[in-house]
């Protein structure tokens, strides 16, 4: 029962380290639209990141084309298809188009995923959860890693 105990109190342990490593969507540093640091200073996992191109308050298919995805239905002409996208932008680069496009494209229709205030979103299907009176972003800031992680797979061969 001791190791157990041990075992319950690293892991709360490693989830507070990890969830204070965190940047909040309000103290995001965008040079030219880039972000240069991880979000929570943790790797994202691009399997994840592919789920959430079709899921949920990400689906990024909704608007652009990824042939890596093709097996999926309903890929968008809106915004441009994401293949190559690792040949065309930097991580860092495509961790600020993610988190805020409008921080590098001013007018783009890209919903802003990892933001809490100072815009208008269509209606409560398109805002984060509310909490006590605070709004949470699309994405975490995890969420957001696992995205750029999948992106950065998408490389032309």
């Amino acid at each position: 029962m001791t190791r157990l105990t041990a075992l319950v109190s690293a892991t709360a342990l490693f989830a507070t380290v990890a969830a204070a490593e965190t940047i909040a969507p309000q103290d995001v540093n965008y040079a030219d639209g880039a972000v240069e640091t991880s979000l929570t200073g943790q790797p994202g996992d691009p399997q994840a990141g592919a789920e959430l191109m079709n899921k949920g308050a990400g689906n990024c298919i909704a608007c652009h084309a990824v042939s890596d995805l093709s097996h999926l239905q309903f890929h968008g002409e809106i915004g441009p298809p994401l293949d190559g996208v690792a040949d065309r932008w930097s991580e860092a680069e495509l961790r600020g188009i993610v988190a805020n496009a409008k921080q590098m494209f001013e007018g783009t229709m890209m919903p802003a995923f990892y933001k809490v205030d100072g815009f208008t979103r269509l209606g409560d299907a398109y805002t984060g959860e509310a909490h006590e009176g605070d709004v949470e972003p699309l994405l975490t800031g995890q969420q957001i890693e696992d995205v750029v992680a999948y992106l950065m797979t998408l490389k032309y061969e």
